[in-house]
């Protein structure tokens, strides 16, 4: 990996990490194209450059998180803990589907049908839609919030569709998902930044840079990202359409034309 690869997929992840689209498949497609899919250090940069991209929740919507009644921490941490485990029993197979391509475009393209299906059903079925989450349905959600850990499927897309699935007003199911992202991409970076010392004992000083880089990019491209685009998340069915395209597209590429190579 290179500065230049670090910078783009920066951008990629802050654009892409707030949409029910999959920044982590988005990155490893771009990945793949470029040829660095398998180098340890893009192993690493796939899940640690999306603390950047938090930091970008917590500068925007700093009032509204840290001022917070006991309550709304008590929701996000019932939401996070299924994830938590899960994540910590899985993380080989976790490791293993970063460098599935394929993986992800598939989950990209069946997430996009979930996702089309459920805004119908929303629509049609939900109308005296509620703002009020639970602590059953924050569980409810975290619980959904596990099959992220496939790449390609979207920690927020499944955050919010079991929020919908549950009756909760979009906007607020939005406004929780964001939160939520904090302490899973928090603690999921810190995690594979200690197995990434543990295995090699060291980081080198290039490792460190692209790790910043991607993380200054990130976080600066996630505030634009909030500032311009959140608007359109009311259009959930845009997104699954987006998914769907984008997951026959790379199948395509995938079978009938060869990667591009390395940048």
């Amino acid at each position: 990996m290179n500065y230049i690869q670090s910078i783009l997929l920066g951008i990629i992840e802050g654009i892409t990490e707030f949409f029910p689209i999959s920044s982590t498949g988005h990155m490893i497609l771009a990945a793949y194209i470029m040829g660095i899919l398998e180098n340890k250090i893009t192993n690493l940069f796939l899940i640690s450059v999306q603390f950047g991209a938090i930091l970008s929740v917590i500068f925007l919507y700093r009032n509204k998180f840290f001022f917070q009644k006991l309550d709304f921490y008590l929701k996000i941490f019932l939401a996070s803990f299924p994830v938590g485990i899960f994540g910590l029993l899985l993380n080989k197979i976790i490791n293993f589907f970063l460098d599935q391509p394929l993986i992800v475009a598939l989950s990209l393209l069946i997430g996009g049908l979930v996702i089309v299906k459920v805004e119908m059903f929303y629509e049609k079925n939900f109308y005296n839609r509620k703002n009020h989450i639970t602590y059953s349905k924050a569980f409810i959600i975290g619980l959904f919030q596990c099959m992220a850990l496939i790449p390609g499927v979207s920690r927020s897309a499944t955050t919010i569709v079991a929020g919908m699935l549950q009756n909760v007003n979009k906007i607020k199911a939005i406004e929780f998902s964001f939160f939520l992202s904090v302490p899973v991409i928090g603690i999921a970076t810190c995690k594979k930044l200690f197995d990434y010392y543990f295995q090699l004992n060291s980081f080198t000083l290039k490792d460190l840079e692209l790790l910043l880089l991607g993380n200054i990019v990130s976080f600066v491209t996630g505030i634009i990202a909030i500032k311009c685009f959140i608007k359109y998340l009311k259009n959930f069915k845009l997104f699954g359409y987006y998914r769907i395209v984008l997951g026959i597209c790379f199948l395509i590429v995938h079978y009938f034309i060869k990667p591009i190579g390395k940048f």
